[in-house]
């Protein structure tokens, strides 16, 4: 399936799954190298190697967790240059009181927010997902003769 780049095909149709785990971000020390399969992203920065992973990893390796979070993908596949996507479920979150630390890959985006808020998160972006269908639902359907 084609990447989608419309923002209101987005919402209507992006589908948020919550993972059943807990991540941990964390900060790779040098010398420590977790299993590559069981890291789910990382970030190179100045400061390290910033790194998210399974939390009993992290746990295991003897890191100091940063922050502790549930995952949630869009599964819809979004377009990389899409516009407003990110603008659209941040505010939604934004409005619910919830923090969001964003991810994107190349078919879907990654949304990783506090643990303890997953189900409000998963609240606000199911609203957002349903008013976006409803308001493509009414929009008036071209017609040709």
């Amino acid at each position: 399936m084609p990447a989608i780049a419309d923002l209101d095909t987005l919402l209507a149709q992006m589908q948020p799954a919550l993972d059943p785990g807990r991540y941990a971000f964390v900060v790779l020390p040098p010398g420590i190298s977790p299993d590559p399969a069981s890291v789910i992203a990382t970030m190179r920065e100045p400061e390290g190697l910033s790194a998210v992973l399974a939390e009993h990893e992290a746990i295991a390796l003897g890191l100091p967790i940063t922050f502790t979070a549930a995952w949630i993908t869009l599964t819809v596949h979004s377009d990389l240059a899409a516009v407003g996507l990110t603008a659209a479920f941040a505010d939604a979150l934004a409005r619910a009181g919830i923090s969001c630390n964003v991810v994107a890959g190349v078919h879907h985006d990654h949304l990783f927010v506090p643990v303890e808020r997953a189900q409000d998160a998963m609240e606000a972006l199911h609203a957002l997902q349903h008013s976006a269908a409803a308001r493509e639902d009414s929009a008036p359907r071209a017609t040709f003769s």
